[in-house]
């Protein structure tokens, strides 16, 4: 009896000699979760670019968050669907702040949803990066922890205005817009441009219809112009250029970076096929180091990336690599939001779309502007779109 019980009390330290250094080590790995959040549409006409956004972040997480495991920290994508909407995302970002773990927002897609939204998020210093989001009041309001890595529409609408007299050589310009702070934002740049380089501006009107453009159509028709500037998102121009097509408009379509998306080509068919576009972002193509990420996107997700996605996994790359600073500036403590957000401006990065460094507002110091063809009407030829030009182009000053 003596032996057996010898016998079991062996077996029984044995069996604890092998699990309690893995319960020891699970433990002091498990610090606490440090979540990553986005804020894009995942719903309604703009969800393409937006799941694009989400899913950048994703795989960004998934091949970057090794070095912050390793400091004792799981990390987790919390996303969210902000519909496009601002009120949509003013209240997610309600409940974004009061989840403590978060310490990092990768969005919005939409300015007029980012702006409103932002000002929650300064309420805790929680960082915000933006993929996407142009509109100049994003930085221009000096807050330390609102950063983007794309430029602005204060430059690019001068770059589409450019572009129009000197390459098109337009003579006469109608303009519209969706009433968003984004589309009329960048709508206004450019016709204020174009009117001091001498393109006459025969129209600038905004709209918020999103089926039937005659009422628009009809003035445009009987004005004549040789280009048509949309400012506004692809879910709201594709019909329009659809339609204006289908009334017999010979007019050039030119917008900004709203029109970047493979569902412009499948809403609006043959009619924007030649048409041309600016862009912060571009297809992923244009970017010599994104070669890996279109295939790993492709691998997991069995499909391209859209335009932002990569600008989504830069900048929740840049969270995450400010994040780990922040970690060991706290002495391998969870950092507070404050020290994140410091973390983030003072980031040097080297990304897929290039090198990102901010200025003190929190744009980068210097951005890509392209202009861009599309050259099919085929959705899966999205990527295939021509690349007609490209800058560099500095950040404006802050305003004192």
């Amino acid at each position: 009896m003596r032996t057996y019980r010898i016998r079991t009390a062996l077996v029984i330290l044995t069996a604890l000699a092998l699990v309690l250094p893995v319960a020891l080590l699970t433990e002091a790995q498990t610090k606490g979760t440090i979540k990553i959040a986005t804020q894009s549409p995942l719903s309604g006409g703009q969800a393409a670019l937006g799941e694009g956004l989400k899913l950048g972040t994703q795989l960004a997480i998934e091949q970057k968050k090794g070095p912050i495991e390793k400091l004792g920290f799981k990390v987790e994508l919390v996303p969210y669907d902000d519909q496009a909407k601002p009120d949509v995302g003013v209240a997610n970002a309600a409940n974004v702040i009061a989840d403590k773990d978060i310490l990092v927002v990768v969005g919005h897609l939409n300015s007029g949803v980012a702006i409103p939204s932002s000002e929650k998020y300064k309420e805790v210093m929680l960082a915000m990066i933006s993929p996407a989001n142009t509109n100049p009041v994003v930085t221009d309001r000096n807050y330390l922890n609102v950063s983007r890595v794309c430029g602005r529409d204060d430059v690019q609408g001068v770059v589409g205005a450019e572009f129009a007299k000197t390459t098109l050589k337009a003579k006469k310009a109608y303009v519209i817009h969706d009433k968003t702070t984004y589309g009329q934002g960048v709508a206004e740049f450019f016709r204020d441009h174009a009117k001091k380089i001498g393109i006459e501006v025969v129209g600038f009107e905004g709209t918020e219809e999103k089926s039937n453009f005659d009422p628009i159509i009809t003035p445009i028709k009987a004005k004549n112009p040789d280009l048509i500037y949309f400012g506004g998102i692809y879910d709201q121009a594709a019909p329009f250029f659809k339609q204006t097509r289908e009334k017999g408009v010979k007019a050039t379509f030119l917008g900004p970076d709203g029109m970047d998306s493979s569902d412009l080509a499948k809403i609006g068919g043959s009619a924007v096929k030649g048409m041309y576009y600016t862009s912060v972002a571009g297809p992923v193509t244009v970017y010599p180091k994104a070669k890996k990420f279109a295939g790993d996107y492709k691998a997991k997700f069995k499909k391209d990336p859209e335009p932002f996605a990569a600008q989504a996994y830069d900048s929740a790359s840049i969270g995450l690599a400010a994040v780990e600073q922040a970690i060991k500036a706290a002495g391998g403590k969870m950092p507070n939001r404050e020290q994140v957000s410091v973390a983030v401006r003072k980031s040097k990065y080297e990304g897929l779309t290039g090198k990102i460094e901010f200025d003190e507002k929190g744009d980068p110091k210097k951005a890509l502007y392209f202009v861009l063809q599309v050259v099919s009407d085929d959705p899966a030829k999205w990527g295939d779109n021509k690349e007609v030009k490209r800058l560099e182009i500095a950040a404006p000053p802050l305003k004192k």
